[in-house]
């Protein structure tokens, strides 16, 4: 199982009156780690340390991405903390033209592993010259393979994609 362990710092303006971190604000951490892990920008002063950013930022980039589904579940409260949370990330499955990005939003509690947040986003690849779905290229499915996995497993959710 090979995943991606992208840290996410958290910052107090996430946090709604009951003292977690905001829904909206998980939205942003997992955008954040997302970006982090899959986009270079040519402006960039230092490399990105993902190997798996091959997808090219800004206005010059000839691929543009849509998030084209998201679905989120809350598990547990996520509390301010000063050291990031682990945004553990892979694909749960590389289509033809588009990608589903799984998470895992992590802390460490009593030295355990505890998972917040799990997550599932369904990106598609554009065209940015015509705005229509681009295949996946041989070099993106090559560093992208190492990454594919069983996707996450949503608790309210059974295989068949009917309510539990």
């Amino acid at each position: 199982m090979t995943r991606l362990l992208v840290p996410v710092p958290l910052r107090w303006a996430d946090l709604d009156a009951y003292g977690h971190v905001n829904n909206v604000a998980i939205m942003r951490l997992l955008e954040e780690a997302r970006i982090a892990a899959f986009w270079k920008h040519p402006t960039a002063v230092d490399e990105s340390p993902w190997e798996t950013a091959v997808l090219d930022a800004g206005p010059t980039a000839t691929t543009h991405t849509l998030v084209a589904r998201q679905e989120v579940e809350y598990l547990l409260p996520l509390g301010y903390q000063r050291a990031p949370v682990t945004a553990e990330m892979w694909i749960g499955h590389l289509g033809g033209a588009s990608l589903e990005v799984s998470y895992q939003l992590t802390t460490l509690v009593d030295g355990r592993r505890t998972v917040h947040v799990q997550a599932v986003t369904t990106i598609v690849l554009l065209d940015s010259t015509t705005e229509r779905p681009r295949r996946i290229s041989d070099e993106e499915r090559a560093v992208w393979g190492p990454y594919v996995e069983e996707p996450v497993q949503m608790r309210r959710r059974a295989r068949n994609g009917t309510a539990v």
